[in-house]
């Protein structure tokens, strides 16, 4: 793990679940964190238990992805006090599915404003920083659901294709730069996406699967550990990964 140590990495979406995994193993093996999120005691909470706990240099700056702006803030908040940023890991999302019929428009936009749209802001306020520096890696958390439609994923998947086209575009724009591009896909997962699900059906249908078959969020937090560790000339473009347990997309 020598390619993570003293890297400076910002995880938004990092209160809780694959986010929150995912700082945790990076403290742990020498990273220099940035966490983001919208809930601010949770992210004193993890900061101080990092930092206690590993020694690690963590930092951190409520967030929310919806809002250009906030993330821009972000960046140049990782920049200024940390120097550089090595890594941004996109991982904020939202996953209230349902069935196109219900119509449920303020979720649809929920979902495009966070998963997509979220993103793209990172991207945005990233990139300027690592082209200067010759160097860095943009990780987006997406989904199976961005390789597979299953009935009440249509809009959820419908942002999560769309991160595997921009992300691949990332990847071309790039080449040459030093800048790496890589889309974390994991099946179901023990996080807590679940609870967003308004439509009580489809939500025990999600949750039962999640927890009988599920990957842990570590399971998926190891896997971007992995994709940070790799040398600077090799690029992990994507990652699926699902429980040995899962049939369904």
């Amino acid at each position: 793990m020598e390619n993570v140590r003293g890297k400076v990495v910002v995880i938004t979406g990092a209160s809780s679940g694959i986010g929150a995994k995912t700082a945790t193993l990076l403290a742990q093996r020498g990273a220099k964190l940035v966490l983001a999120a919208r809930r601010e005691q949770a992210l004193t909470e993890l900061a101080s238990q990092l930092t206690q706990t590993y020694q690690a240099t963590v930092i951190y700056k409520v967030t929310d992805v919806t809002n250009a702006g906030a993330v821009q803030a972000l960046l140049t908040f990782a920049k200024t006090q940390l120097g550089r940023v090595d890594v941004l890991f996109n991982n904020a999302g939202l996953m209230p599915v349902s069935m196109l019929r219900d119509g449920k428009l303020s979720e649809w936009e929920a979902m495009i404003d966070i998963n997509l749209k979220g993103a793209l802001y990172g991207i945005r306020a990233a990139l300027p920083i690592m082209e200067a520096q010759h160097s860095g890696q943009i990780i987006t958390t997406d989904s199976v659901a961005g390789h597979f439609v299953g009935a009440g994923s249509a809009v959820y998947s419908g942002t999560k294709f769309a991160m595997r086209a921009i992300m691949e575009g990332l990847r071309v724009e790039e080449v040459g730069k030093g800048i790496k591009s890589t889309l974390i896909s994991p099946g179901h997962a023990q996080t807590a996406l679940a609870s967003t699900i308004s439509d009580p059906e489809l939500r025990a249908a999600v949750l039962k699967s999640e927890s009988e078959t599920g990957l842990t969020a570590e399971d998926v937090a190891s896997a971007v550990v992995y994709a940070i560790d790799t040398p600077e000339n090799v690029g992990i473009n994507e990652v699926v990964l699902r429980s040995t347990e899962q049939r369904d997309y």
